[in-house]
C-alpha cells in the first residue's frame, strides 16, 4: 500500500481528468492520476489522435493528439503521479480518508474525482461474419495514421461526427471516400454535415454493409445494401467503422453511487452522493448535460473548487483568478 494520503485521486486521464490536475495544482493540491489505459488522453489517444477536435475555446480546430500533448504538459503544474494501466476497483473510507483499491495495488486518498469518460469501452462493430477476417489491416475501428488511407478507395460506415470529420479529413488523402450511413438524417453537427454535402465525398444514406470481399486481410469490395432491398457492390480497399462504443464502468458501478444509466449522477458541485466523491466529464450527469470535451473542462475547476473547500473550509470555493496567480 501506498502509505502517502493525497488530496485528491483522479480516476481517468482523458481531457477533463488532465486539466483536472492542473486545477488541483492552482489549489495547492497533492494530486494522483490513475487511468486503466497504457498512455494519457482516454479516447483521444486510443481512437483518433489525428482527428480535429473543433469544439475547444481558443482552438478553431486542433487535432486529437497535440490538444492532449498541451493538456499533458499543463497537467504536470501539479506534479501528479501518474499511474497508467492500473484499473480502480473500490473505494472504502477509512476516517478522513479513502482506501483506494485497484488492480495493482491499494492507495490513500482525502478525496477522489472520477473523470473516466465512458469507462473502459470496445468499438461497436458491423456485425458480419466475416469481419474478423480484415481486422487490423483493412478494416479500422479508429485511425492512427491518415497516412496509411493515401490514395486507396475507403469506406466511412457511421453518421455522427466522428464519422462524418474522418470522411472529410480523408478527402484530399484518399484515392476516393464514401461514406455510407444506415438512416436518412445524420447526428453530426450541422455545420459538418453541410460541409460533407458539398465535398467529393461519395455520400450513401439509408445503406448498410452487408458482405465484405477479399483475401489474405485485403479488402477488395464491399457489398452495400439499401433498406428497401437492393444491393451494390464497390471495390473498396480499406473500411472505416465509426459506429460509438460499448462501454462499461466496471467495478465503479458497484461504489453505491447514484446513477443513471452508464453515468454518475451529481450536484452543480460536481459532488456525487458519497461524500468526498466527485465526477466531472462524460462520466457525470446532471439535468441538461452536454457531453462535450469544452463541457468537461469546465467542469472539472468546479470540482477541484469544491473538494479544496471539502478538505479545508477556510479555503474559498472561488479562488483567485489565473492572472492573479501567474502575475
Amino acid at each position: 500500500m501506498d502509505r502517502e494520503i493525497v488530496d485528491i485521486t483522479i480516476i481517468g486521464g482523458g481531457p477533463t481528468g488532465l486539466f483536472a490536475s492542473f486545477y488541483a495544482g492552482m489549489r495547492e493540491m497533492s494530486v494522483k492520476i490513475i487511468d486503466s489505459l497504457p498512455q494519457l488522453g482516454g479516447q483521444l489517444i486510443e481512437l483518433y489522435p489525428d482527428k480535429y477536435i473543433y469544439d475547444v475555446g481558443g482552438f478553431p480546430k486542433i487535432l486529437a493528439k497535440d490538444l492532449v500533448a498541451n493538456l499533458v504538459t499543463q497537467a504536470h503544474h501539479a506534479k501528479p503521479e501518474i499511474l497508467l494501466g492500473e484499473a480502480a476497483l473500490s473505494a472504502t473510507r477509512d476516517g478522513d480518508h479513502f482506501v483506494l483499491k485497484t488492480d495493482k495495488g491499494e492507495h490513500l486518498t482525502r478525496t477522489i474525482l472520477l473523470t473516466a469518460g465512458i469507462g473502459a469501452f470496445q468499438p461497436r462493430k458491423i456485425g458480419i461474419e466475416e469481419e474478423v477476417n480484415f481486422e487490423n489491416t483493412s478494416l479500422h475501428y479508429g485511425i492512427k495514421d491518415l497516412a496509411m488511407f493515401k490514395d486507396h478507395n475507403v469506406l466511412v460506415c457511421g453518421g455522427g461526427d466522428s464519422a462524418v470529420d474522418w470522411a472529410l479529413m480523408l478527402e484530399d488523402i484518399a484515392k476516393n471516400v464514401t461514406l455510407v450511413h444506415r438512416r436518412e438524417r445524420f447526428t453530426a453537427h450541422e455545420t459538418s454535415v453541410n460541409q460533407l454535402m458539398e465535398s467529393n465525398v461519395n455520400v450513401m444514406t439509408s445503406r448498410s454493409v452487408k458482405a465484405l470481399r477479399g483475401e489474405d486481410g485485403k479488402m477488395e469490395e464491399v457489398h452495400i445494401v439499401h433498406k428497401d432491398g437492393t444491393e451494390e457492390v464497390l471495390p473498396m480497399d480499406h473500411v472505416i467503422v465509426n459506429y460509438g462504443n460499448i462501454s462499461s464502468l466496471g467495478p465503479i458501478k458497484e461504489w453505491g453511487l447514484e446513477m443513471e444509466k452508464n453515468s454518475i449522477i451529481v450536484n452543480t458541485r460536481m459532488e456525487t452522493n458519497i461524500e468526498g466523491i466527485y465526477a466531472a466529464g462524460d462520466i457525470s450527469s446532471y439535468d441538461g448535460k452536454v457531453k462535450l470535451i469544452a463541457v468537461g473542462l469546465g467542469e472539472a475547476p468546479i470540482a477541484v473548487n469544491n473538494a479544496k473547500a471539502y478538505l479545508d473550509p477556510k479555503a474559498r470555493v472561488q479562488p483567485l483568478h489565473s492572472t492573479s496567480v501567474f502575475s
